[in-house]
């Protein structure tokens, strides 16, 4: 059986639809809060065990890699909560269709941005 399907293997030509790239997003910044919770939990456990481990997350936090770092686990949690609210939405009917899928993809990347934006002002 010959099989006449073209094959694109050049990945930068492939347009994705706006709703797909939000869905994708919503996955790597799942993924990336359950590593995110790993230093998460040491530097709650550090700070919570005495007075002098609290003093050394609180030094620590203080240095640009880890204000940088900060930035970008709030940013994952911003955009996956928004991104989150948007799939609950379309568990309950709405946003199903094209049109109104694509609509309200482009909002939660637009909020998103907005968000990680006033997050970073707030982590700097």
């Amino acid at each position: 059986m010959k099989n006449n399907r073209p094959v694109n293997l050049d990945l930068r030509t492939i347009r994705l639809p706006v709703s797909a790239v939000a869905s994708i997003i919503h996955r790597i910044t799942g993924v990336g809060l359950f590593v995110a919770l790993a230093f998460l939990m040491w530097a709650l456990n550090l700070s919570l065990s005495s007075e002098a481990g609290f003093e050394k997350v609180v030094s620590a936090m203080n240095h640009p890699l880890a204000k940088l770092v900060t930035w970008g686990i709030v940013s994952f949690f911003a955009y996956h909560l928004i991104a989150g609210i948007k799939h609950l939405f379309m568990d309950i009917g709405y946003f199903e269709e094209k049109e109104s899928g694509a609509l309200a993809s482009k909002f939660v990347l637009i909020a998103s941005v907005i968000c990680i934006l006033l997050l970073g002002v707030w982590v700097w």
